[in-house]
């Protein structure tokens, strides 16, 4: 789902610290109001995961429990 807040040309995307120092690495970008986006590092300009506040702390416990 598209939010006004979502634009991400001027995101400021860093790998996340379990990606190791491989060539295959997950993005992820702070967007306005509180929300996130996860992207392939291998391809910038696909497409890209968009969480809520809400869908990206369940994403995260999920992860976290596998």
């Amino acid at each position: 789902m598209n939010h006004p807040s979502d634009d991400l040309t001027r995101a400021r995307w860093r790998k996340s610290s379990h990606s190791g120092s491989g060539d295959q690495c997950v993005e992820v970008a702070a967007l306005n109001g509180d929300r996130r986006a996860v992207r392939d590092s291998q391809d910038p300009h696909g497409p890209a995961l968009k969480f809520s506040r809400a869908e990206w702390d369940r994403f995260l416990t999920a992860v976290r429990n596998v």
